[in-house]
């Protein structure tokens, strides 16, 4: 339903853009850059392998322009999903995204 904008209620809080961006050159070595314009912590990668075991990769700290190449050798392509989690200095929140390859 619509209703009427007060402009004395605050504006709402601006979306966070996933700050990754996924290069596939190879499929099982995509290249991951941190595009946005802050560190990401405790960046962790997630994924099964053919074997159906749980692979994590810990990165630490992933800074504004730096780039990580996923290995995705024991991982079926057509099947992975490969899941990233990580920290916010900003607001110390979690977050995860999720992408195929």
């Amino acid at each position: 339903m619509l209703h009427p904008i007060d402009p004395a209620d605050p504006l709402p809080p601006v979306a966070y853009c996933v700050p990754w961006v996924i290069t596939r050159r190879d499929r099982t070595h995509p290249v991951v850059l941190d595009a946005g314009r802050e560190a990401a912590d405790f960046v962790r990668v997630f994924r099964d392998d053919v074997d159906h075991h749980q692979v994590v990769d810990l990165w630490g700290q992933v800074l504004p322009g730096e780039t990580v190449e996923l290995c995705l050798c024991a991982s079926d392509p057509d099947e992975a999903v490969v899941s990233i989690a990580w920290f916010r200095q900003l607001d110390g929140r979690e977050y995860e995204w999720r992408f195929v390859i």
